[in-house]
Parts: C-alpha cells; sequence; structure tokens
C-alpha cells in the first residue's frame, strides 16, 4: 500500500519539486502552503509521514511541529529548512521532531531519511490484531480465527488502514483519500459499499463483530461486542 506524505512548503517552486519527487518514488503525496490547516488535514488523510517547513507564513513551522507531535506522537516529522544553526536544531528536536534537514538538499539524503523513518514506524513484526483477526503486512495475509480470508487488493488496502488505525474512528474523507488518494470524481459512497464486501468477508457468520459505524461520520475496526449504529 502505497503512503501518504504531507508536505508542509510555502515556496511554491520547491512545494512542486518535493511532490514530483515523492510521486515519483511511489508516495502519494499532498501539499500544504501554510500550517494553518495542518491538524485539520492530517486527521481527514492521516499521512504515515510530514515534511515540514520551519519558515512558514501564517504560523511559524515550531509551532506546527509542537501542535502535531502532540496531537500525533507518533506520526514522524522531518524538518527541512534553510535554518542551519545548532539552536534551532535543538530546539526542533525538543518539540519533537524526528529529523532535521537543511537547505539546500540532496534529493537522495531526504529520499533515504523517509525511508528510514517510515520503517521505524512500522508496526512491531509487520503482524496487527485485532481480536481473532490477523494481519501480516508482509505476506498480506489476513485470518480470523482459523479462517483465511481472501480481499481483492481495494479491500485489503481499506482494511489494512482501519488495522493499523485500530480503536481509532476515521471519517469517509479519510479512507477515501487513503485508498483513492488521485480519484477526484469518487464520492465517499464508495468507502460504504467496500465496507460492506469487508463485512461480508471479515464478520459475517462470527458473533463478535470488528468492523463498526459511527453514524454520520466514518467507521472503525475494534475488538468490542458493541451494536453498530
Amino acid at each position: 500500500m502505497n503512503k501518504t506524505l504531507l508536505i508542509i512548503e510555502d515556496d511554491k517552486n520547491l512545494q512542486k519539486y518535493l511532490q514530483d519527487l515523492l510521486i515519483g518514488e511511489g508516495y502519494s503525496v499532498k501539499v500544504l502552503d501554510d500550517g494553518i490547516k495542518a491538524l485539520e488535514i492530517i486527521e481527514n488523510i492521516h499521512p504515515d509521514l510530514v515534511v515540514l517547513d520551519l519558515g512558514l507564513p501564517m504560523v511559524k513551522g515550531e509551532s506546527v511541529c509542537k501542535d502535531v507531535k502532540k496531537d500525533y506522537p507518533g506520526l514522524p516529522v522531518i524538518i527541512l529548512t534553510g535554518k542551519d544553526a545548532v539552536s534551532d536544531k535543538i530546539n526542533a528536536f525538543e518539540l519533537g521532531a524526528d529529523d532535521y534537514i537543511t537547505k539546500p538538499f540532496v534529493a537522495e539524503e531526504l529520499i533515504l531519511r523517509i525511508k528510514a523513518r517510515l520503517k521505524e514506524n512500522k508496526p512491531e513484526h509487520n503482524l496487527v490484531e485485532i481480536g481473532d483477526l490477523e494481519m501480516n503486512l508482509d505476506s498480506m495475509e489476513v485470518r480470523r480465527g482459523t479462517k483465511i480470508i481472501n480481499l481483492t487488493p481495494q479491500e485489503y488496502k481499506l482494511l489494512e488502514t482501519l488495522a493499523v488505525n485500530k480503536d481509532k474512528v476515521l471519517s469517509r474523507e479519510a479512507l477515501l483519500n487513503k485508498i483513492w488518494p488521485n480519484s477526484f470524481d469518487i464520492e465517499t459512497r464508495v468507502v460504504d459499499v467496500y465496507i460492506s464486501y469487508l463485512r461480508k468477508k471479515v464478520d459475517k457468520g462470527f458473533r463478535k463483530k470488528l468492523i463498526h459505524s459511527v453514524r454520520g461520520f466514518g467507521y472503525v475496526l475494534k475488538d468490542s461486542s458493541a451494536k453498530d449504529e
């Protein structure tokens, strides 16, 4: 499944360069000009990593970093900035930044650092468990109890997104952006359709349901016997 990166950079040329570079590496990329809507966008698209410029207009990059790490402590943040003073680097790390790269930078170095942070952030052993449901993110094998569950690629991506965010409610918009990031003509209704497919394969025949609806918002995967709304 493609990883989603959020780039917060106000320089339009650099923004376009980073977007093209990272899309070329197989990532899904969302860009922002400033940090005002950073938390809102993160809530909507659930990125796997943030590349953040410190010299942003409106809201300082340092404030954005602090807020992001406060609300999403497990989300890797790489600072990409022209500030090269030791004090700036120390301050960024104290605010929770995971890495720090100064401009001008070498593309290969940025790519390697992104890959390293994403690798560190993988679930331990790449095995996700929710109740009696197991997902092996390496082999892409899905089991519930002793039953092997066969999924289509899109069904797998949807279940994986819910699984790695287990117990967390994800909006339809967030799921749509994660699974179909570049399909602007697809409506959120498609999420409901694929959830129904998943329920038939994951929950049908089992007393305890794992896929739950949150009325008017989205879905959550959790080990609970509570009834859906």
